[in-house]
């Protein structure tokens, strides 16, 4: 008898196909379950005749670096500010500003138009900054900070 010698090599990889199947067939199930999992009550709600939930009502005001306003994309004068965001609190009662003012814009102008918000009847008021970023608030003069 003669013996035939065979070497026998172990696969050493392991094969992935058959996970990949198992786990797309489990992704598909998810994706079809997971709406019906968030679903929320079903209700008929009654009817009314009056709204007691008033849309709010936002304005932006903008100072450019040369001390031109905006509001919102129209250009206005310091003394037309007023009379006009007046004009915006009688309309709607709930009236929320934005103010966006230049880095460079003198102090006392944004507080003069600050004021004029103020005298308007305007009481909910945001000042719009960027995110914070390499320039941080620190001791020291500015011209340290340049050279």
């Amino acid at each position: 008898m003669i013996f035939e010698t065979r070497q026998r090599r172990f696969l050493a990889e392991i094969n992935v196909i058959p996970l990949v199947d198992v786990v797309l067939v489990l992704l598909v199930i998810f994706m079809v379950t997971a709406p019906m999992l968030y679903r929320g009550m079903d209700i008929k709600l009654p009817t009314s005749a009056s709204n007691t939930i008033k849309p709010e009502i936002r304005a932006v005001l903008t100072i450019e670096k040369d001390q031109r306003l905006y509001l919102d994309k129209d250009q206005v004068s310091v003394a037309q500010l007023e009379r006009k965001l007046r004009m915006m609190k009688d309309e709607h009662a709930d009236v929320s500003l934005y103010l966006r003012a230049d880095r460079d814009v003198p102090y006392g102008i944004v507080v003069q138009v600050m004021d004029g918000i103020k005298k308007a009847g305007i009481e909910k008021l945001g000042m719009v900054t960027d995110p914070t970023g390499p320039e941080r608030v620190s001791e020291g003069t500015p011209s340290q900070h340049n050279q």
